[in-house]
């Protein structure tokens, strides 16, 4: 992890990593469908799951945490079951990835009802559409 030019902590590739390649497990506290929990409006890091869960990586979180958002992501994101069949979400680069390159995802937010401009883009590449709010 260093500083990102686009927001924060970002996290970088220490070595090369081929397209497919498995990131990592997003980890952090995991909360109900109920969602009880105070979220930190500056920097979140929920991931919502099909079952209603919610994984917070600000909690016991790993690295996979400060992969940032970008309109031309280089990895994915995807749920798949644990052995003992909870659902996690697995991090995958989408295609080769140099030493010290950047790591990003397509947040593709799902905002509701909410004013898309508080979800503002700074991805800069040229097909930013402005947003992370998926579109």
């Amino acid at each position: 992890m260093r500083r990102s030019p686009i927001h924060g902590l970002g996290l970088f590739a220490v070595r090369a990593i081929a397209a497919g390649e498995e990131i990592g497990v997003y980890a952090g506290q995991r909360y109900g469908a109920d969602g009880q929990a105070e979220w930190d409006d500056t920097l979140t890091y929920l991931f919502g799951l099909s079952d209603g869960t919610l994984i917070d990586g600000r909690e016991g979180g790993n690295a996979t945490r400060h992969i940032n958002h970008s309109c031309e992501p280089n990895c994915s994101a995807y749920e798949v079951e644990d052995p003992r069949g909870v659902p996690v979400i697995v991090i995958e680069a989408e295609r080769d990835i140099a030493s010290g390159e950047e790591l990003y995802l397509d947040y593709a937010l799902d905002v509701g009802e909410e004013d898309i401009s508080s979800y503002a883009c700074a991805c800069g590449t040229s097909r930013c559409r402005g947003t992370m709010v998926a579109m």
